[in-house]
């Protein structure tokens, strides 16, 4: 007797189906942009279209309550022949490069000490970030105090114990007032370092430790051959992110300072604000905070690079 083949029935054909609203928005490709959407739409209206604006106003002698007028480069231009504009430049580059060397350093070292079990160890970690989240503006105010030629705690400490004869004016003298911001900036973001490392020795396992004690290696030979090969990554985005943050870095120095004495702090971001809102003059001042575009987009595509390969 012969075995008929059961039928098989056939699917619902698609445009049979009833389009429901909540089936529209549970597709993949509707509800991903949908997630997508409130970060896409905030990054154009908050960071690119300023970007861009920038640009527009970089290329026009542009002053306030004024139309501008198109005169390409030549805002770039005059400021490549002004002195005070590679005064600032000096001024960046050495206070990022000290700042994020003395942050790095001093911020690993953070990292591994409160790594180590100890009694009160939560506590020292939750202490670690009051620097980082005291507003800027509060703590800098704290440090006007503290660096005040008349009623500086330095100054009284240096005096009784007999360093000095009399205070010093830290921020009224270039050198001084530099390596005050140096101090400020590096206390405040050094817990950034501390915490971001501290997650990154987290995820070292504790047997390599022990594989490298057992192999004879030292705790510097630890410390080389097994944490840092791991961290790097880490180090690498951390040390990024800071020197991002520390080119831009305004509210400190301009509370603390204002670029003085002599523009001896200006960065850039303090003497764009100064060029384009306090003298007026938009289409400079926007030409003076792109003008650092360009070896932070070396820096950043260098670095990428580098992580890449490692």
């Amino acid at each position: 007797m012969a075995v008929r083949p059961a039928t098989l029935a056939r699917p619902t054909p698609f445009a049979g189906q009833r389009f429901t609203l909540r089936g529209f928005f549970e597709r993949e490709g509707v509800f991903s942009w949908l997630m997508l959407g409130p970060g896409v739409l905030f990054l154009l209206a908050f960071v690119a279209y300023p970007f861009f604006y920038g640009i527009f106003l970089s290329l026009q002698d542009r002053r306030v309550a004024s139309a501008g007028t198109f005169v390409g480069l030549a805002n770039f231009v005059t400021l490549a022949h002004d002195a005070v504009f590679w005064q600032v430049t000096r001024n960046t580059c050495v206070y990022v490069a000290i700042t994020t060397v003395l942050k790095l350093t001093g911020g690993l070292a953070m990292a591994l000490v409160i790594n180590q079990a100890f009694r009160g160890r939560n506590l020292a970690r939750a202490a670690l970030l009051l620097p980082f989240i005291v507003p800027t503006a509060l703590s800098t105010v704290a440090w006007m105090w503290i660096l005040d030629p008349t009623f500086s705690v330095v100054n009284w400490l240096l005096v009784r114990a007999g360093v000095i004869t009399s205070g010093y004016s830290f921020l009224g003298n270039a050198t001084l007032a530099m390596g005050s911001l140096i101090v400020v900036n590096t206390w405040r973001g050094m817990p950034f370092y501390g915490i971001t490392l501290l997650a990154g020795l987290q995820t070292i396992s504790s047997d390599l430790y022990e594989a490298a004690a057992i192999d004879g290696a030292s705790g510097a030979q630890r410390f080389r051959y097994v944490t840092l090969p791991i961290i790097k990554p880490v180090l690498v985005i951390v040390t990024m992110f800071s020197v991002i943050f520390t080119f831009g870095d305004f509210q400190l120095i301009y509370a603390l300072t204002h670029g003085g004495p002599a523009n001896a702090t200006h960065v850039f971001s303090t003497w764009a604000f100064d060029i384009g809102m306090s003298a007026g003059q938009l289409g400079m001042g926007a030409a003076v905070a792109l003008a650092i575009l360009p070896a932070l987009a070396v820096l950043i595509v260098a670095l990428t690079i580098y992580l890449r390969r490692e």
